[in-house]
Parts: structure tokens; C-alpha cells; sequence
């Protein structure tokens, strides 16, 4: 009984923080030709961009794949800098790549990433060396190494290992949050020094739940934004994973609205809300002293600028192949409230939005 008065509060605080009314259009460019590649580097789906203190751009894309369609290596690392030429690549044929999924810059410029290929994080200095590494892929000479089940009820999670690693992020004291990810459905918490902590969550609907912690961000303060993109929401947590609040977007859309690909998804869903509108798939905040949090769905491809509190301040996009267009957004760098810099797994690219000021 205490649980389910409990969830019906839940419904009617979430609704509180959801925008039920029409967001203002943010006025918008998109930088045409930004990234400089040299002619011998290809760009595949980009999972991930992020930027350091001097504007350096580190983009994680599925680019210089090897194999077959499963089992390919399928994650290259690239560094350019602010005016979008090409310096280096990173960690070639790092023994960790596989299937990129993230990358971020913590304050000290170190280099991060998620590969959910090989369940693993690897943590670089700023020079682009290996100096911490976390979870542990699968063996190649393992006669049991195979694509990871998703069996119901799920494996119980084990300290240290992921499955499907999506992401990280940091709190003001260095402790290192990761979402975990696509099967343990969980967040970790390690620190400075990279020993673990603790983890929270399950697969699930419920508070602290979650179907698929897809990005996550820290605010100034120490709490923990996830974007449970499954569930349509992203919930807010104190650093020891105590459940203060979610935030569900619910702005209104043509429902004629294009798919970046595929057909429309059928509205409202049932089950996994993965396409619907307002379901997370990125969200970053941007640095103090007045911090807003974006986010970015799948359909009908639009971003979502956001107070902390959850209230929409306004909205931008839809999906498509052009400039200022998106096709399935899977990170967002936010160095500044007028800056963002895009990573679209369809388009294979990166845009650098500039955003202008709304009266």
C-alpha cells in the first residue's frame, strides 16, 4: 500500500515537472564544414564529442572498422581543435575498442570513454595515455565469449564489471558516476583514486529503476542526472543514489512529424518508450554559475533546453540529412548555454550549433 501511494506521488510530481505547454522555437545555426579531416580519415556513426578547457573537440565515432557486420572493431577516438582542425588520433587500436558509445573531458582535461563493446572505461591523461582502465571485455580465447544475453530476470550485477557501458560523469569531490547500461541497468560510483564504491538501481519503472541509462551528467551541487531513456524520464539523485525527483518532457509536436529512419513510431508507446517524444537519448549541463541541462530525443529529433528543475525554456531541431537537421543524436557537448556540440550516429557527423539569444 505504502509503495503504491508512494508511486502515485511520484506521477503527480512528475507531472508537476513536466512542460505540458508550448516551448518557444530557439532561434539557431548550425557551423557548416566544421570538422577538417585529412583525406585518409573517414568518420562512421559518431557516438560521442566532447571538449576540453582550451575548446579542443574529441570525437568517438565507429569509424575504422575491421570484420564483419557483429564483431567488428568498430571505435576510433579523434582530437581537433578549436577552429576544427584535425591533431591526432587517440589510442589506436586500443585494446579496449570496440562498439564507442561515449566520451567526456573531466576538469583536470583527462579523456574518458565508454565503449559498450567491451564493457569497459578507459580513463586518459591529457597526453593520451591509458592511466586508468575499469570493467574488463571478454576473453578472445574463451570459448564462451559471445554477444551478451539479456536473460529475464536479469544476472545479478557484479562489482566492477559492466554490461553495455553507456556513460560517465563527475562530482565536485572527483567521484566518478558511470551508467551501466543496457543490461544491469544500474549506476556505479567509483573514486578519485578509482575504487569502487557502490552501485544503485535495477531494471525497472519504479524509482531509482531503470530501462536503459542511456547519458548522465552532475550538476554543481552533486546530484545525478540520468537519462532513463526507456522509461521516458530522467531522474535526479543525490550522490549516494537517494531518489529526489524526475523530470518527463512533454512537449507538444506534429505528429506528422519525419523519423530520422524507419517508420513513425505508433503513439502513445506501450512497453519501452526508447522513440518517444521527450525520451532522453543525451543530456549535458553546462558549467556554473547558471547551469542548464539539455537533452535530446530520437523522434521527432528535436533538443530540449532545460532549467534544472525540469521546466522547458525552449526547444530546437527535427530530424533530417541537412544542417540544423539531426538523425538519432547520441551526445551532446555543452561547453556554454549558446554553444553545443552534436553527435548524430545516422548522419555520421558532428554539427557545432550556435544558439541565439531569445527575448
Amino acid at each position: 500500500m505504502k509503495r503504491s501511494m508512494f508511486l502515485l506521488l511520484l506521477s503527480l510530481s512528475g507531472s508537476l515537472l513536466a512542460q505540458s505547454t508550448r516551448a518557444p522555437e530557439i532561434p539557431y545555426r548550425s557551423v557548416p564544414g566544421f570538422l577538417k579531416l585529412p583525406p585518409d580519415v573517414y568518420l562512421g556513426e559518431v557516438a560521442g564529442v566532447a571538449v576540453n578547457s582550451k575548446g579542443h573537440v574529441y570525437v568517438f565515432s565507429r569509424g575504422n572498422t575491421t570484420g564483419p557486420a557483429y564483431g567488428a572493431a568498430a571505435a576510433q577516438l579523434l582530437e581537433f581543435d578549436a577552429d576544427g582542425k584535425f591533431l591526432r588520433e587517440i589510442g589506436h587500436n586500443l585494446y579496449a575498442w570496440s562498439f564507442a558509445h561515449s566520451v567526456k573531458i573531466d576538469k583536470d582535461d583527462n579523456i574518458w570513454v565508454a565503449d559498450k563493446g567491451s564493457d569497459m572505461v578507459i580513463k586518459f591523461d591529457p597526453e593520451g595515455h591509458v592511466t586508468m582502465v575499469f570493467g574488463r571485455k571478454q576473453e578472445a580465447s574463451d570459448e564462451g565469449t559471445e554477444p551478451l544475453k539479456h536473460p529475464k530476470p536479469p544476472l545479478p550485477p557484479v562489482d566492477g564489471l559492466f554490461r553495455q557501458v553507456t556513460d560517465m560523469a563527475w562530482d565536485p569531490a572527483g567521484n566518478t558516476y558511470i551508467s551501466d547500461g543496457y543490461i544491469n541497468s544500474r549506476i556505479a560510483k567509483v573514486d578519485k583514486n578509482g575504487n569502487w564504491i557502490k552501485s544503485w538501481g535495477e531494471p525497472g519503472n519504479g524509482p531509482g529503476q531503470f530501462n536503459t541509462p542511456h547519458s548522465i551528467a552532475v550538476d554543481a551541487n552533486g546530484s545525478v542526472y540520468v537519462a532513463d531513456r526507456g522509461n521516458r524520464r530522467i531522474q535526479v539523485f543525490d550522490g549516494e543514489g537517494k531518489f529526489l525527483r524526475q523530470i518527463v518532457i512533454d512537449v507538444p509536436f506534429d505528429p506528422n512529424a519525419r523519423a530520422a529512419i524507419g517508420n513513425r513510431p505508433h503513439l502513445p508507446p506501450t512497453g519501452d518508450q526508447t522513440a518517444a517524444p521527450g525520451a532522453p537519448w543525451a543530456i549535458c549541463i553546462t558549467p556554473p554559475p547558471n547551469q542548464i541541462l539539455y537533452s535530446s530525443d530520437g523522434y521527432p529529433g528535436r533538443i530540449y533546453k532545460l532549467r534544472l528543475d525540469g521546466i522547458v525554456l525552449g526547444v530546437l531541431g527535427e530530424s533530417g540529412k541537412q544542417l540544423k537537421q539531426f538523425g538519432w543524436i547520441h551526445q551532446i557537448a555543452c561547453p556554454s548555454p549558446d554553444e553545443l556540440f552534436i553527435a548524430e550516429l545516422l548522419n555520421w557527423r558532428v554539427q557545432k550549433l550556435i544558439l541565439e539569444p531569445t527575448h
